[in-house]
């Protein structure tokens, strides 16, 4: 028994050569159906590396180029985002400086058209305050105003603050002071910003000082806390001090009367200042000593007090013209003037810093006259008057701006306000080209191809827009200058940002292009031919058939051992 269990184990099934032939050939044919196959289904004639080593790592790198190239794509798209709103920021910005420069337009129509208001604005906000007898000033202080009415007369009020009293009775109390006995003269009211405002008529000037008949004058201090100091200074009478005061004036300039020599000819520049002069009227104004002096101190903005050197009396109009005009320390400041068709000798501003000059006259001895007219063309409004040996002093100050002037600076100023915002608000991402951050863009996988777009910074500072404060013709021609070289600036990198940005898109295109070969090689290298591969299922399959026939054929010879039984 186990002879015969050992005898049908080691025993194999015979097949002929046909059929193993036959069989193998079927063998061979399935393998390749099932090659066929998985090329079909999955679309790719290299499916490993086992398939073709050199195509598939080929085709793996060059796919993996592609794959960092399309990372980087997302940083380009960013980077072309970032410049957009940048180059929104500079269209605003365009558009605003644009408005600024018609602004400033504006203001030199509106100074062209008016010589000025003569005003004074505090600078203290006083509107929550209730009592200003408790700010450095005593109850019944007192201040003088004076001006002049319509013929020229001088006409005087003298102001008391009580106990009680606000910043809005005062107003109330210095307008109806001029409204009650005089023509309307003087006004005041309170500002939008709670600060006191007095102004003129007409552009009169006028004069306030502690200059009254009582005891309880308002001193520096209580005009500080009024918020008016700044356009005080300690006033000289014959050397002694008398107070403090200033004469406001519309405009840039003031100028004295005409001035006619006895003879009723008008004085010429290289007339000594030494003689007698009269005005129109044969009024003696001027009657000096060839040992008296005159000279000019420039109040400016920073405190600083820069002073001419004084002319004698023996000197000419022109010499004291000159001492102003030649003097490098007040030059850029103030500007004299002697006009000899006319007579008259003025000073005018040029700059926004000056707030004030000091007319100083001293008298060598008793008689002399220095009632020029200046600030007042009639000559009457509080003039120098000089009573015995000593300086005598009077302080002017400018005023060229007009409540619409103001008003135009302040909406140049918004506009300057607005600049900072469109700025601050021009970022994407953390990224702000109009406040000097620098955006790096990379275009390739190692990082050695980029392109940096540097950054301006465009806040209103940063473009040299300073606040304006229309104050002067100068003033005005300072803030054009300086808005057109900010549109300059905007607009020079607004050409420097679209310049980048082609360069960019430029090169996101080439990006994309580049991707679309890289995968475009890769894919000749792994993907099939579906028809080609389809072809070959089709002959495989047939040739798989034709096999199987093959393989029947070559089995019918043992067939016919059946047909024995």
């Amino acid at each position: 028994e186990t002879l015969g269990k050992e005898i049908i184990m080691s025993s194999d099934v015979v097949l002929t050569s046909a059929l193993r032939t036959n069989l193998l050939s079927l063998q061979n044919t399935q393998s390749l159906i099932d090659k066929t196959q998985l090329k079909l289904a999955t679309g790719l004639k290299v499916n490993s590396a086992l398939d073709n080593p050199q195509s598939f790592f080929a085709a793996e790198g060059l796919d993996n180029r592609a794959s960092d190239l399309t990372r980087l794509l997302d940083g380009i798209s960013q980077s072309i985002r970032t410049i957009e709103e940048a180059d929104n920021g500079v269209t605003a910005l365009n558009s605003l400086i644009e408005q600024a420069q018609s602004v400033v337009s504006t203001a030199r129509d509106e100074l062209a058209s008016s010589a000025g208001e003569a005003r004074i604005v505090g600078t203290v906000d006083l509107s929550e305050e209730s009592d200003l007898a408790t700010l450095a000033i005593d109850d019944g202080d007192q201040f003088s105003i004076f001006t002049t009415d319509a013929d020229g007369t001088q006409i005087t009020q003298e102001i008391t603050i009580s106990s009680g009293d606000t910043i809005y009775s005062l107003a109330a109390q210095i307008t109806d002071a001029f409204a009650d006995n005089e023509e309307g003269e003087i006004t005041a009211s309170v500002t939008d910003e709670g600060t006191l405002s007095i102004q003129s008529t007409d552009g009169r000037s006028f004069r306030v000082t502690d200059d009254v008949n009582g005891a309880n004058l308002v001193t520096q201090a209580g005009f500080d806390a009024l918020g008016l100091g700044d356009y005080f200074a300690d006033q000289l009478r014959n050397g002694a001090s008398v107070g403090v005061g200033t004469t406001v004036i519309g405009g840039s300039t003031i100028e004295s009367v005409s001035l006619f020599e006895n003879t009723g000819d008008v004085v010429e520049a290289g007339d000594t200042i030494t003689g007698t002069y009269t005005d129109a009227d044969g009024n003696t104004v001027l009657s000096a000593a060839a040992t008296s002096t005159i000279g000019i101190t420039v109040n400016l903005s920073d405190g600083s007090s820069p002073t001419t050197t004084n002319v004698t009396g023996a000197d000419t109009f022109q010499a004291l013209v000159d001492s102003v005009n030649l003097d490098t320390g007040v030059n850029d400041y103030i500007s004299a003037n002697f006009d000899s068709a006319t007579g008259k000798l003025s000073f005018s501003s040029n700059s926004d810093e000056v707030l004030s000059i000091e007319v100083t006259y001293t008298e060598a001895a008793g008689g002399e006259v220095f009632d020029i007219g200046l600030g007042d063309p009639e000559g009457a409004l509080d003039p120098i008057t000089t009573a015995g040996a000593g300086a005598d002093e009077q302080v002017f100050r400018f005023n060229n701006s007009t409540q619409a002037l103001d008003s135009l600076a302040d909406d140049y100023n918004n506009i300057r306000s607005q600049i900072d915002d469109i700025v601050a608000d021009a970022q994407y991402r953390g990224t702000n080209l109009l406040q000097g951050d620098d955006l790096t863009t990379f275009f390739n996988e190692d990082s050695s191809s980029r392109l940096t777009t540097e950054g301006a910074t465009f806040t209103a500072n940063g473009l040299g827009l300073n606040e304006a404060t229309f104050r002067s013709s100068a003033g005005i021609e300072a803030t054009n200058v300086e808005a057109r070289n900010a549109l300059n600036s905007v607009r020079s990198f607004g050409s420097t940002l679209s310049n980048n940005l082609s360069i960019i898109q430029t090169r996101q295109t080439f990006t994309e292009q580049t991707i679309n070969t890289l995968q475009a090689g890769a894919d000749d290298l792994t993907v099939a031919d579906q028809n080609e591969e389809g072809a070959n299922l089709l002959a495989l399959q047939t040739r798989q058939q034709l096999g199987v026939t093959s393989l029947s054929l070559a089995s019918q010879s043992q067939q016919a051992v059946l047909r024995l039984f």
